[in-house]
């Protein structure tokens, strides 16, 4: 290797040493660049002039279309937290399996998996199930590393389950190395990977790690009963109430769910309008739940949703208004005022919940939760934007290419190493870290390279072998952010060796399923429709 190269393996070992003294990542990945770039331009190894691409490479970034979604989802996900979806979801969900050997745990499941697509926060959904559900396992004699994987685990299910912020950022990757692979490596262009493809491609994975998170409780509960026994009915229990109760608990999510993954995959709505419609969709919803009793609210609320419904179905019919013309139909204007009425009614009812939650607290609260997290994951973006860019002025992209394609087994042995690295940087580093450093730089390698003769690695399947890998970051100890999330909303008698070995069964799961899309790509690929 030259001297630059070295400087560039150097620099990536650097970077991670800097990470895990602890600090902070974003200044970390800046920092490093630049100072391994000043060093590099006092030994002639480094181009100053690749920093003056630099405000090229990050004004195109923070104006990119497909990035607002991130603080959309962002506020949907601490909107809904705040709106006390998942008590009411837990509760009923435990009523509804309590007579089952592990129903408990398989409620948890359930749920995690709910507010998973409609959330996707791992910090939220941990922590809210870890208050709930946590002590009401303990208190029904379940084991306490049983019930602390099953939360963890189910946490990081937004990870995987679409809409998911880490389907979107890794997503946005995956369309530049695949753009980047196409430049470099000669590959034929026109090709596309969008988040909305990548959000389809992780449905059937996502819903096989739900059974089988849920299928390892009912076997655990079965070969070692005290682990999870039953809980039964709830005392006094009336069909009719009881399935009233759990279809109220159930509907809200699951009516928002296919309203926003719906609208996207259906092609209807781009994934950043998707997370508008969610975002609205959860400030209707925590407005309806946190003031049950205002009726002028509630139907305020109702005419929102009346009216959203409204200029849906009308931008669905298949009518032309041909604006600025003198010649509409009858059914054209009656459908333009139709569209009117529903955005006048949607209006009144948005703002009226605005003002409701406002008044309350609760928006300037999830505002203020939107604006860090958001600036948090740009601020690493531009970081990592930095970085890459000194790296790829030593060279070190080339000499990753040449290293993977030196590899034995060819783009297996490739694509097998780079999946042993991100398990192994998941010990240490947070999925953010390891999709704007790691994945621009194997990505577009790995993409060039082919399976077998005429055969290309698709990026969609290798975008959620990616996505499933970063999900164990938050489970692997022990550095994993859901395990540091549930530590601290845990009670006393749950030990943090309780907790690492509760996750163990589920972290092998997680890898158990990634074998299975890597031999049957069809899982990530099957319903993917690209042109």
């Amino acid at each position: 290797m030259s001297g630059a190269e070295w400087l560039a393996v150097s620099m990536f070992a650097a970077l991670c040493g800097v990470l895990m003294c602890g600090f902070r990542v974003a200044f970390a990945l800046a920092g490093t660049g630049l100072i391994f770039a000043a060093f590099g331009v006092f030994t002639g190894t480094f181009d100053a002039g690749f920093l003056l691409a630099l405000p090229g490479r990050i004004y195109p970034m923070i104006t990119r279309e497909i990035l607002i979604a991130v603080p959309l989802f962002v506020f949907m996900g601490v909107m809904l937290e705040k709106s006390q979806l998942a008590e009411n979801l837990l509760e009923a969900m435990s009523d509804l399996f309590g007579p089952l050997r592990g129903g408990l745990g398989i409620s948890v499941v359930m749920v995690g998996a709910l507010l998973a697509a409609s959330t996707g926060i791992v910090g939220a959904t941990v922590v809210t199930m870890g208050l709930l559900s946590l002590p009401t396992m303990l208190k029904r004699n379940y084991s306490p590393a049983l019930s602390s994987g099953a939360i963890a685990a189910s946490g990081t299910l937004g990870q995987i389950i679409p809409p998911s912020i880490v389907l979107v950022i890794l997503g946005d990757q995956m369309s530049n190395a695949y753009q980047e692979a196409q430049r470099s490596f000669g590959l034929p262009g026109g090709g596309v990977v969008s988040v909305g493809d990548l959000f389809t491609g992780a449905l059937l994975p996502g819903l096989i790690l739900v059974a089988a998170y849920a299928l390892y409780i009912v076997i655990a509960a079965a070969l070692k009963p005290e682990l999870a026994p039953a809980s039964g009915w709830p005392e006094n229990a009336k069909i009719w109430p009881f399935l009233r109760r759990t279809l109220a608990a159930m509907l809200p999510p699951i009516i928002l769910i296919i309203a926003v993954l719906g609208s996207i995959l259906s092609g209807y709505a781009t994934p950043t309008r998707g997370a508008a419609l969610g975002a609205l969709g959860a400030v209707l919803l925590a407005a309806w739940k946190l003031n049950p009793d205002q009726r002028a609210l509630r139907l305020a609320v109702a005419l929102a949703a009346i009216g959203t419904v409204l200029m849906v179905g009308i931008d669905l019919l298949p009518v032309d208004t041909r604006m600025g013309q003198n010649d509409w139909t009858t059914g054209e204007i009656i459908a333009a005022t139709i569209a009117v009425f529903g955005a006048a009614i949607l209006a009144i009812g948005a703002l009226t919940a605005l003002l409701t939650l406002t008044r309350s607290g609760h928006m300037s609260e999830t505002s203020r939760s939107t604006m860090y997290i958001t600036s948090m994951v740009f601020l690493i973006l531009i970081g990592a934007t930095v970085f890459s860019l000194v790296f790829r002025g030593f060279g070190g992209d080339d000499l990753v290419a040449r290293g993977l394609a030196a590899a034995p087994g060819g783009a297996i042995g490739a694509l097998l190493i780079v999946m042993v690295v991100m398990f192994v940087l998941g010990f240490f580093l947070d999925f953010i870290e390891i999709t704007f450093v790691v994945v621009p730089l194997v990505a577009p390698a790995l993409m060039a390279m082919e399976l077998s003769p005429g055969v290309a690695i698709d990026p969609v399947w290798l975008g959620i072998l990616f996505a499933l890998n970063l999900q164990t970051s938050f489970l692997t100890p022990p550095f994993g952010f859901a395990l540091f999330y549930l530590r601290g909303v845990a009670p006393p008698q749950v030990k943090t060796s309780d907790i690492y070995r509760g996750v163990l069964p589920f972290i092998g799961i997680q890898v158990a399923v990634i074998l299975l899309v890597a031999f049957v790509p069809e899982l990530a690929t099957g319903l993917v429709q690209r042109g």
